[in-house]
């Protein structure tokens, strides 16, 4: 771990996530921080300039206010499109969609942009915890890693299981998806990333199996982790409540970007 002084903060999209965090920096964790952001949409426009943000529409903008640290909050676009030329200018990025480093090439243009930059790619935990448990077993073998990810089913609104199953007709527990890690960050890119913290902490994408649930009996996001090896058996629960405005989101994962800067540990992954 390292720290680092914060003077100017960056943000990549100003959803619900990215205005949850950026406020909750503002007013309680880096008061004296400047702050600028990209986003494209209209109503940034309003928001940056009643909460003095400086706007950029594209990654040359923001660097060239010269941001101390980035966050992503855009959604796995962002990450291909204006991370690696953050990276690249040396400048550190906290990524939240953590789900598009399913894409192999992807992963490494980003480990090759750090390391021209000599910057840091920070991944944060997001949605889950007790990972850390599951990277200290890793060393001595794991045999299974087991995620499921229940959540109601109105959260699923605007993923193909919209496609694929009356949403609004569901009484009873529903998977709508079963496969790889790999496979759900691809299909699901704004509701599983967490499927990605649990991949990268234990046996990699293509091993880690996955359950997505849409569930009417529970009105919170629930995340159970099921993991054995020659360690043992370890077990994962969390029931997280959504964001207020934005029900396919936890609230923990905008906690968990707000943790990492305020404290500023930021963990190398690159």
């Amino acid at each position: 771990m390292s720290t680092k002084t914060i003077n100017r903060v960056g943000i990549i999209g100003l959803g619900a996530i990215g205005k949850r965090v950026l406020n909750a920096l503002k007013n309680d964790h880096l008061p004296n921080a400047e702050y600028a952001a990209i986003d494209p949409s209209a109503a940034s426009v309003d928001f940056a300039s009643q909460n003095g943000i400086a706007l950029f529409a594209d990654a040359q903008g923001l660097l060239a206010w010269k941001p101390d640290l980035v966050i992503e909050c855009a959604g796995h676009g962002a990450v291909v499109h204006v991370v690696p030329a953050m990276l690249q200018a040396g400048v550190d990025v906290v990524i939240a969609s953590i789900g598009a480093l399913a894409d192999k090439t992807l992963a490494k243009d980003l480990e090759d942009a750090a390391n021209e930059g000599g910057a840091r790619l920070i991944l944060v935990s997001g949605a889950i915890g007790g990972l850390d448990a599951m990277r200290s077993a890793r060393a001595a073998g794991l045999d299974e890693v087991v995620y499921t990810g229940r959540k109601p089913p109105q959260a699923w609104t605007g993923t193909p299981a919209e496609q694929e199953f009356d949403l609004a007709g569901i009484t009873v527990p529903t998977t709508i998806f079963r496969g790889t890690a790999a496979e759900a960050s691809m299909k699901f890119p704004k509701n599983a990333n967490v499927t990605a913290a649990v991949a990268l902490s234990g046996v990699g994408f293509d091993a880690t199996q996955v359950e997505l649930v849409a569930d009417p009996t529970v009105q919170k996001n629930v995340h159970e982790v099921k993991v054995k090896g020659a360690f043992g058996e370890l077990g994962i629960w969390l029931a997280n409540n959504p964001l207020p405005d934005n029900v396919k989101t936890s609230w923990l994962a905008a906690l968990s970007i707000e943790e990492a800067v305020s404290k500023q540990v930021l963990t190398t992954v690159f």
